[in-house]
């Protein structure tokens, strides 16, 4: 006799029906969607609820229908609204099993505030705030570059340092752009827009090239980091997996009394030339038992933006695995066919 499926009801107030609505999507789309991420059944009536599946799985439904709920009091409920529940969600049930939990780190700038979206990025948002280094590394987007710009904000805007500093080395991803014409900060622009959008967000676009006007805020290629000593400065160093090792230990020597470093990167999206070491991976290595560094490891769960992205990361990790284990047997077998044959001896005389 098979045992009777795990079920949760749930009764979702006030009554709105507007608000269910919205939480559901049109056509239920939002509803069939947490079915699918989470392996769960979903059945309404109004506002009642019975969700079906795994007990973990049908509390993590639970909570997103709650908070969806919530969502659709003061704005639209997006597929994306979606999505971030349910990483939120996933975030918070691998978390669950931990011994201790990470004080909630938020940060609050004039546009409004930021908050962590799981348990990875409060764990990274913690290490920016009591780490005078830090090293966020991991997939594309997992929120590093934004939590680090969000951070480096909050600090100017309250005082804590004089001004940003973001850089990011020059390296094109796999193309070659030619002459670029215009001044310097014309050709230096399309490698550090990402950097610049953040920023738009969060203090403006005219605040924004006010501050660069005073030097308050720099925007500057890697290379122009040599020879420097940055005091009382949030520094972002972005796109780090593209820096030589020369190039990051340059870098990680600049930083002076009252700053703040941040290194983000990917070390599975290399663009340097082939056979030129990554300075991000030396450094994972070489600076992982240094005391005062924080090291935020992201993985595919932790990407925030559309699902297909998730799904992606991990469709090239597992082919990143599979390549890795096929080189191993390519190798182990070529030792194993030379061993028999160990050449002449060192007299010259065969065996």
């Amino acid at each position: 006799m098979s045992p009777e499926p795990y079920s949760i009801d749930l009764e979702l107030a006030p009554a709105d029906n507007a608000r269910l609505s919205s939480m559901c999507g049109p056509f239920d789309q939002h509803l069939r969607l947490i079915e699918r991420r989470l392996g769960i059944e979903i059945s309404n009536r109004g506002v009642s609820f019975r969700i079906v599946g795994e007990p973990a799985a049908a509390a993590a439904g639970e909570q997103v229908l709650r908070d969806l709920y919530d969502v659709a009091e003061t704005e639209a409920v997006s597929p994306e609204s979606v999505h971030l529940q349910l990483q939120q969600a996933d975030a918070e049930a691998a978390a669950e099993d931990t011994a201790e939990r990470l004080p909630d780190v938020i940060i609050k700038t004039k546009r409004g505030l930021v908050k962590a979206r799981g348990a990875t990025q409060q764990a990274y948002l913690h290490a920016m705030v009591t780490h005078d280094i830090s090293f966020g590394v991991g997939p594309a987007g997992t929120g590093k570059t934004y939590l680090a710009v969000a951070c480096a904000v909050e600090a100017l805007e309250s005082e804590r340092v004089r001004r940003l500093l973001l850089v990011r080395p020059a390296v094109e991803a796999g193309e070659r752009l030619g002459f670029l014409p215009g001044d310097l900060a014309q050709k230096i622009d399309p490698y550090l827009r990402p950097l610049y959008d953040a920023l738009f967000e969060m203090l403006g676009f005219e605040k924004v090239n006010k501050l660069i006007e005073r030097n308050v805020i720099e925007v500057a290629p890697l290379a122009y980091m040599r020879g420097r000593t940055l005091n009382d400065a949030f520094i972002i160093l972005d796109e780090a997996q593209n820096t030589t090792p020369e190039q990051m230990k340059m870098f990680l020597t600049r930083i002076g009394f009252g700053s703040t470093a941040v290194i983000t990167g990917d070390v599975t999206q290399i663009d340097l030339p082939r056979g030129q070491p990554s300075g991000l991976k030396q450094a994972l290595g070489v600076l992982q038992d240094v005391p005062g560094i924080g090291f935020t490891h992201f993985g595919a769960r932790d990407v925030v933006r559309h699902a297909l992205v998730q799904r992606i990361v991990n469709a090239y990790d597992a082919h990143d695995r599979r390549q890795e284990r096929r080189h191993r047997r390519d190798r182990d077998s070529g030792h194993e066919r030379r061993a028999p044959d160990e050449g002449p001896h060192e007299n010259g005389d065969e065996a």
